[in-house]
């Protein structure tokens, strides 16, 4: 089983899923949230945009990332899951960075963001027009936050 197909991978893509369609009134994947398990998991991670989240840690890890994200910053599964998410920033951007997520944790989603990003081998990139919102458990708690983006381009 790959890991992006355990029940706590799947799970997640699914609060991701339903997260995005509760903030943003549409489906981030149409059809996705119809399909359950594996299937579920298989079109999340192949999905040409990036699907990435980050827990509710004070300095928080990165817990999903589909295939595009992993290509995009170079990580592997296990490499991604094991890194705070303000490492995908340059350190030089981390304080607008978090500000921007303090935003987002207020207001529950923002939609068009644009900012610099670096990958593991110390390439950077823009990302443009990222939505980026809070991920809710069913009993409408925030667990963290995610972001998607088609848009990327070298710097």
């Amino acid at each position: 089983m790959n890991p992006w197909q355990t029940p706590a991978a799947i799970l997640q893509v699914r609060r991701i899923l339903t997260s995005y369609r509760h903030w943003f009134g549409v489906e981030l994947i149409p059809g996705a949230l119809a399909l359950e398990g594996e299937q579920l998991a298989e079109v999340a991670y192949r999905t040409q945009r990036t699907l990435l989240s980050h827990g509710p840690q004070a300095d928080p890890i990165l817990n999903y990332g589909n295939a595009a994200t992993l290509a995009l910053w170079g990580f592997s599964w296990s490499e991604l899951i094991a890194t705070p998410s303000r490492l995908t920033a340059e350190a030089m951007e981390r304080e607008e960075r978090q500000r921007f997520l303090e935003q987002v944790a207020r207001h529950g989603y923002v939609a068009n963001y644009r900012g610099i990003r670096i990958a593991k081998n110390g390439q950077r990139f823009w990302i443009e027009k990222a939505a980026v919102w809070n991920v809710l458990n069913e009993q409408g708690e925030k667990i963290g936050q995610a972001a998607s983006f088609d848009r990327w381009k070298p710097v």
